[in-house]
């Protein structure tokens, strides 16, 4: 086994935790409240309502506002139906790349964090920093929106936020919305010898997913002439269409499961409105005229703000010193830095790790993008002293 660094270590550990999002991660989140106790910080434990998951919250420094929040998210996706090389839950090291479930998305920041916090313990802060560690946040950032309206709640505020999300240490200023939604039609079912008889429930799934691809072409009308995203308008997109049981009868229930990724919030009102109004004056009425319990529902799966370019960002000018940028990008993935602009701060992605290699069989790391990393945070306490 080649050396470890202190990062490479606890990232050894973080990945022997299963914190896949359907299963609990409490366990890691007191290992990592351990290690953050043992040094001095002032530590909160903010659980679910099932008792089942929690987000972790640290701080070391000086208990006021205008502090920097180092922000990640605890949970990985499934490996179930991947082949993998090696047990994903044991860390691996080939060619000098890190292997195992979540190693860049995004236990590797995680651990570069666990891993400076014993030097910015050591000196004397002037400035806060916050760890922020959430649950989650694969399954619509759940974690991060209970824990951000803490911190609104809270007296003191952080200024800024720092999200370690797979970047390839690139400065990240804004990615779009990530907004996803499950539709369900009931109809009446009977024989297909008379459709007129019946509701078919498919039928009008399909009305309504065409409405979504009418409206679809119309936001690229749409774009905004500041936009830097590609593509630079608001998309939406189909998922899953399922309904029906056999050639012969009338589909009682269908579902239909899409997404939408608004570059700006009236991109996302424009397109819930009108397709709310095509249900409400179109649709319902049709499907009710024959069966009267007929019904459309419309299910937020998953409403994730997006983070919008700024200005003024200091977290993004704090950011582009610490690592030598001269310029800052977008993404298409969501993650949960819009959550902290919301509430007032600034807010930027930057980790280590690449996000083509998140959610793959053989997830890696490589361990220069760890290095990166760990020099990133240990330059960050140029701001807190």
């Amino acid at each position: 086994m080649p050396h470890l660094s202190p990062t490479e270590e606890i990232l050894e550990k973080l990945i022997a935790f299963p914190t896949i999002s359907s299963d609990s991660n409490l366990d890691m989140i007191t290992f990592m409240a351990d290690m953050l106790e043992d040094i001095g910080a002032r530590v909160k434990i903010m659980h679910d309502e099932t008792g089942k998951k929690a987000n972790l919250w640290a701080t070391l420094g000086p208990d006021i506002d205008g502090g920097i929040v180092l922000s990640g998210h605890s949970d990985v996706v499934p490996v179930a139906q991947q082949i993998w090389s090696s047990d994903p839950f044991e860390m691996r090291i080939d060619n000098d790349k890190l292997y195992g479930r979540g190693t860049c998305d995004m236990k590797g920041f995680l651990a570069a964090c666990l891993a400076v916090a014993p030097k910015y313990a050591a000196r004397e802060l002037k400035r806060p920093v916050h760890f922020a560690f959430t649950y989650d946040e694969e399954t619509g950032c759940i974690g991060a929106a209970h824990l951000v309206q803490a911190i609104r709640d809270s007296e003191k505020k952080p200024a800024m936020a720092i999200i370690g999300e797979p970047t390839e240490m690139r400065v990240i200023e804004g990615h779009k919305a990530v907004c996803e939604y499950t539709a369900t039609f009931k109809g009446l079912e009977g024989h297909g010898s008379a459709p007129d008889v019946g509701v078919n429930a498919a039928e009008y799934a399909v009305k309504y997913v065409s409405k979504l691809l009418e409206l679809r072409e119309a936001l690229k009308l749409r774009a905004p002439d500041w936009s830097r995203f590609e593509p630079p308008w608001t998309t939406i997109n189909i998922g899953k269409i399922e309904g029906g049981m056999a050639h012969n009868v009338i589909v009682g229930h269908a579902e239909v499961e899409w997404e939408m990724r608004p570059v700006h919030k009236a991109d996302g009102d424009f397109v819930k409105g009108e397709m709310q109004a095509y249900i409400d004056d179109v649709l319902l009425p049709a499907m009710q005229a024959v069966h009267s319990s007929a019904s459309i529902s419309v299910e937020s799966i998953g409403d994730v703000v997006g983070l919008e370019p700024m200005e003024d960002n200091e977290a993004k000018r704090v950011v582009m010193k610490l690592t030598g940028a001269n310029q800052a990008d977008l993404v298409a993935f969501g993650t949960e830095a819009g959550l902290f602009q919301s509430i007032g701060m600034s807010a930027v992605l930057c980790g280590p790790g690449s996000i083509s290699q998140a959610h793959k069989p053989d997830e890696f790391i490589a361990r220069d993008q760890l290095k990166a990393c760990d020099t990133m945070l240990e330059k960050l306490v140029e701001f807190l002293v």
